[in-house]
């Protein structure tokens, strides 16, 4: 295939392409949380119809099923969570539209991996994204030097209801109220998330066989991470930096020769390793004194309500927080103590067992099958930020990467789920 002419040849492949690509068009909008579960379920029920019609061509693993079913225990502790605490069937509806909105995109896009979808139109898509970035961030730094409001407008489109009203607003620049300088999160709800957003087109940039397009996607995604001054962005890009570099040179031989004095030299200056490793993380948390505070004041309250409140199945929903932690619901800013306060032990089984369960399919092909590598570096990314956001509430967001996870776990190559799709149309 050329890559100068990558265009997407099916409608499933356009869907993809063209919700990826208009990003900035969704944004002004107010459209971006819509349409990820919308095109998620439309693309669900078109599976299902495939499979039904055309069994040969889509292959479902192990690894997808795993993924489903950890989703519906997910709905399962939602449910039992709110009959123990009798919070009413009117919550219950609502919260059940939130995990179709939510968790339950973690094992559908995954599963939409497995139609006749090249990983290539995703990230090309996604290359355009970060060019976009690029031509409008002058705009975006107009904006506060001239001190236009940060935020233009909140879209009608958030009456259908939400976590909240920054998923449908359209904020030109904000401001730290730490530190008082601006941040960017452009069309995600906060600045962290574009930093995670940034990590994930680095990964769909890499694997980019244009040039051109490989630059404007990496020059975009490390952007959209320094935008966002989020600490964890800036370690999950360096952490996958290393990791693409490495199979660079893990089959050669020169690796083994330089192992052998390099654990010699770390078992000689360890503890002073060790030391600065740990000034490094205290001067990170110091750069945000605040936001650190509140992060780990949030563990605390939910560790301890979950603890002596509701173990096994959790709360059923979120709080609000007390005063000390700026009113922000308990569990926020980490998947784990998220899920543990919410959905409780079963909930956080329910997402751990998937992911252990990709991670050994992944590293079992990981030398073989490039795709492979693609998707362990997704699942880095995921890893990571389950220690700094929800991964559900972002779902919405980094739906590309579930997809591409997805590829990487069927038990065929791309190209030859293309073909064979191609030959059942003809």
């Amino acid at each position: 295939m050329d890559p100068q002419t990558i265009v997407a040849q099916n409608v499933d492949e356009k869907i993809i392409y063209n919700c990826i690509s208009y990003s900035y068009l969704f944004w002004l909008f107010g459209a971006l949380y819509v349409v990820a579960p919308v095109i998620a379920w439309i693309l669900f029920l078109r599976l299902i119809y495939k499979k039904i019609s055309r069994q040969p061509a889509y292959r479902v693993s192990i690894s997808h099923y795993v993924w489903l079913l950890g989703m519906w225990v997910m709905l399962i502790a939602l449910v039992v969570g709110h009959l123990q605490f009798g919070l009413g069937a009117g919550k219950l509806i609502k919260s059940s539209i939130g995990w179709a909105k939510g968790w339950a995109l973690l094992a559908i896009f995954p599963l939409i991996g497995c139609m006749s979808i090249r990983p290539e139109i995703i990230y090309r898509a996604s290359c355009k994204v970060c060019k976009h970035t690029i031509l409008l961030f002058p705009l975006f730094l107009i904006a506060w030097k001239i001190g236009l409001p940060s935020t233009l407008y909140v879209s009608p489109i958030s009456i259908i209801g939400g976590p909240g009203p920054e998923f449908f607003s359209v904020s030109l620049y904000e401001i730290d109220p730490g530190s008082g300088v601006p941040r960017w999160r452009l069309f995600t709800p906060w600045a962290p998330a574009l930093g995670m957003l940034g990590n994930l087109y680095f990964i769909f940039a890499v694997q980019e066989k244009n040039t051109s397009w490989k630059r404007w996607g990496i020059a975009g995604s490390l952007l959209m991470v320094l935008m966002s001054q989020s600490r964890l962005g800036l370690v999950c890009y360096l952490a996958l930096i290393g990791f693409f570099t490495m199979f660079r040179f893990v089959r050669s031989p020169w690796l083994y020769l330089l192992l052998s004095p390099l654990m010699l030299l770390v078992g000689v200056v360890g503890e002073a390793t060790i030391n600065r490793i740990q000034l490094s993380i205290t001067a990170i948390k110091a750069a945000r004194a605040d936001s650190t505070r509140v992060r780990q004041s949030l563990a605390d309250i939910a560790l301890e309500r979950w603890m002596n409140e509701a173990v096994v199945f959790g709360h059923g929903i979120v709080e609000r927080g007390p005063h000390m932690v700026e009113y922000m619901p308990i569990g926020s800013h980490h998947t784990w103590y998220g899920l543990l306060f919410v959905k409780g032990v079963v909930g956080a089984i329910a997402l751990a067992i998937p992911m252990l369960v990709t991670f050994i399919m992944l590293l079992i092909r990981l030398f073989s099958q490039p795709m492979a590598r693609v998707g362990m570096a997704i699942l880095l990314m995921l890893g990571l930020y389950t220690f700094g956001e929800n991964l559900e509430i972002l779902a919405y967001l980094y739906w590309p990467g579930l997809i591409v996870l997805g590829i990487a776990l069927r038990a065929e190559e791309p190209e030859d789920v293309f073909t064979k799709a191609a030959a059942l149309e003809e």
